[in-house]
């Protein structure tokens, strides 16, 4: 058993004097391969996992009570690429019954009291994406702050790839000028200090570029059907500097699991099948 099903299985059942000894054993440091899925994870933020651990054993310890059933809520955001499947992912997870879904809130950028910002976006970005990305912050915003009613909570991105993905390839492209970029930014760096974006795992769907060109291609949305392939490529190298070689510049809140998101939906069920004690953290 790999040290990270051992670390989740011992967080939510195993008995209160193991859970702190099995983390400092683990420790989450390094990356741990799972051969049958193709899946990683990178366990740079394996102090927050301790953290949790510490505070759960402590608790316990001083009220003399171990319970069986955890009490903490989780949270894990879905990342990836256009068209790289985020949407099927949550589609496949969103019967189970202690599990709630939180989608990307594309319609309500689609209709802005009539106003279609993502559209606008995409046919002239250097006019609107400041328009467009003050509203994605709000709207995911409200994703993240929102009341959780069951355990688990599977969000579609996260205020944190809007930022890190999207603004800094407008920015980077030379769409976004300087002093809008500076206004994003301190709007961002403002939620995270005084907004709890509470995120316990994120799940990237990593593919490459050239596939999911062709199946944007295929699914015809409106919206997209002028993105180029150059796009999606610098959409891709930056999810790959935040989130595999973690570049300084941005914030890797949890632990990061990598899944093979090239395969199509039918070998993608299979995966999803063997991780999903894994991604649900016991509830599946």
């Amino acid at each position: 058993m790999f040290a990270f099903d051992k670390f989740v299985k011992t967080r939510l059942w195993g008995n209160c004097k193991g859970w702190l000894q099995l983390a400092r054993r683990s420790g989450l440091t390094q990356a741990r391969r799972h051969s049958q899925s193709g899946g990683v994870i990178l366990g740079s933020r394996a102090w927050k996992w301790k953290s949790h651990l510490t505070k759960s054993w402590m608790s316990s310890h001083n009220n003399h009570v171990c319970t069986s059933e955890p009490k903490k809520k989780f949270t894990v955001c879905v990342e990836g690429n256009i068209a790289s499947g985020k949407t099927t992912f949550l589609e496949y997870f969103k019967d189970y019954t202690d599990t709630e879904i939180n989608m990307e809130p594309v319609q309500k950028w689609r209709n802005v009291r009539g106003h279609n910002t993502l559209g606008l976006m995409y046919e002239d970005p250097s006019r609107w994406a400041l328009t467009l990305q003050t509203y994605v912050q709000l709207t995911m915003l409200d994703r993240h702050v929102a009341p959780q009613t069951k355990p688990v909570k599977l969000m579609e991105r996260s205020i944190l790839s809007a930022k890190y993905c999207f603004v800094e390839n407008l920015h980077e492209s030379g769409k976004m000028p300087d002093v809008e970029y500076a206004v994003l930014s301190e709007w961002f760096d403002w939620i995270l200090k005084h907004h709890n974006i509470n995120i316990d795992l994120i799940v990237y769907l990593k593919t490459d570029p050239e596939v999911v060109h062709q199946r944007i291609k295929t699914r015809c949305r409106s919206e997209e059907t002028a993105i180029p392939l150059e796009y999606l490529q610098a959409l891709h190298e930056l999810h790959e500097d935040w989130l595999i070689t973690k570049s300084p510049k941005f914030h890797v809140p949890a632990p990061v699991m990598v899944l093979n998101a090239n395969l199509d939906f039918t070998e993608l069920k299979e995966v999803y099948e063997q991780r999903k004690r894994d991604i649900l953290f016991g509830y599946a």
